[in-house]
């Protein structure tokens, strides 16, 4: 019996399969194990998927495509042959400066192509400090737009750089204001890709994805170095072929159109209350995404002044003392009365909604407090009492707004805004005197 036994587990067998791939949705099978009367591997015949995986790591997030959101395919391919692109036209343009500068020229100084060198880098880095100062909390809420705003500063750079040669007397102002311009791009579109990143990552993957970023954007750069070589050697002393180049690659700027962000900014808390208000439904991020401006804000007040914006009617965060005085004798009367439980004040005047924070409010607050502001701007045309309807209306239907949008797939727990440095604090009490 002991013997048969022994026999019997000695047929038991077991095939082994072996697979690769960085997620269980993404598996390439390679190779299969076998034991019978001896070991057998048998390879698959298909190891170009292996391969090809394995060359897709070094490019793509760990997982993808379902450890980012769907619009990061999109936005990935334009971005790189937009960046592709770049660094074609950045080898003409270079090129260009070098010319400027005097490189090749028996005329030309050491010293002074130093110091014309040195004049463009330091007024570079002047404009970042700058533009970050007065820019550098905007960059977050309103992303898609900077990220517009960097390519199109990158280009008016390089177009100052092509430029500086025909201009001879004027090319220290030119390569300035060049070098100027893309210290704007270089603040701007590394802020707004680090934003990005926070919304591609499903997974808490923010880092992968930015490493994987760095690998695209350096085969690129390899790329267009490669590509613009060969092009300035075949448009060398033709202006008319540099030019036709330079303007032709100036038109992948589309990549920011494939972005659908999820995050509540001014003018996407806008479009979804006001169509909320009208309809009761709430839009998705994607229907959202192709009704936002992408364009700065003088652009845009031009192509939308038949629309109604009510973002443009809210200020958020506004100084106390800054208002008229009738205005501040309605917050100091309305204070203890119509707010008592919420940590802000609202006041109208000409059209505009001023929205005064509390200093202890918290990020649900401020959400809060923009979204009643949209409120009254929206009612402001055919109300006859503002403020009553107002609070009616968000009393009746704000935490039903709210959590339509997080079924929608709207992130509700902040709204993305520049950093408000005014605040204020308040204490209800009965006041018999007149204040004049």
């Amino acid at each position: 019996m002991e013997e048969a036994r022994s026999d019997s587990a000695s047929q038991i067998g077991i095939t082994l399969e072996e697979w690769n791939g960085s997620s269980s949705t993404k598996l390439f099978r390679t190779a299969t194990i076998t034991a019978s009367s001896s070991l057998s591997i048998h390879r698959s015949a298909n190891r170009f998927n292996h391969v090809w995986s394995r060359v897709l790591q070094a490019f793509v997030p760990e997982g993808f495509p379902g450890s980012v959101t769907p619009d990061y395919t999109g936005f990935q391919v334009w971005d790189t042959l937009q960046g592709l692109s770049t660094y074609i036209r950045m080898m003409l343009s270079t090129q260009a400066l070098l010319s400027a500068i005097g490189v090749g020229e028996k005329s030309a100084t050491v010293i002074g192509a130093t110091f014309q060198w040195f004049l463009r880098d330091f007024t570079g880095m002047l404009g970042g400090i700058l533009f970050t100062f007065y820019q550098g909390s905007n960059l977050d809420s309103n992303a898609k737009m900077w990220r517009l705003v960097a390519d199109l500063m990158n280009d008016i750079g390089m177009l100052m750089d092509l430029l500086s040669p025909l201009f001879p007397s004027a090319f220290l102002v030119i390569v300035c204001l060049g070098s100027l311009s893309r210290s704007f791009t270089g603040v701007a579109s590394g802020a707004t890709r680090a934003a990005l990143t926070q919304h591609f990552a499903l997974q808490e993957n923010a880092a992968d994805i930015s490493a994987k970023e760095g690998s695209q954007e350096t085969m690129a750069t390899m790329m267009g170095m490669a590509l613009g070589m060969l092009l300035a050697r075949i448009t060398t002393g033709n202006p008319l072929a540099i030019w036709l180049s330079f303007l032709s690659l100036t038109m992948f700027h589309i990549a920011v159109r494939c972005l659908v962000l999820n995050s509540l900014n001014f003018e996407r808390s806008s479009v979804l209350l006001q169509n909320f208000m009208e309809t009761g439904q709430v839009l998705s991020p994607k229907q959202v995404s192709s009704m936002e401006h992408v364009l700065p804000v003088w652009i845009t007040s031009v192509r939308s002044s038949n629309l109604k914006l009510l973002h443009r009617r809210v200020q958020l965060g506004v100084r106390i003392s800054s208002l008229p005085r009738q205005q501040m004798m309605l917050l100091l009367k309305g204070a203890g009365d119509s707010y008592k439980k919420d940590k802000y004040l609202l006041v109208h005047r000409k059209g505009n909604v001023s929205v005064i924070l509390h200093k202890d409010s918290a990020a649900t607050d401020v959400l809060q407090s923009y979204t009643h502001g949209l409120v009254l701007a929206n009612l402001m045309d055919g109300s006859k009492d503002l403020y009553s309807e107002g609070q009616s209306w968000m009393d009746k239907h704000y935490e039903e707004f709210l959590e339509k949008m997080k079924r929608a797939g709207w992130k509700t727990e902040r709204l993305l805004s520049p950093s408000i440095t005014w605040r204020a604090s308040w204490i209800s009490h009965t006041c018999d005197g007149k204040i004049d």
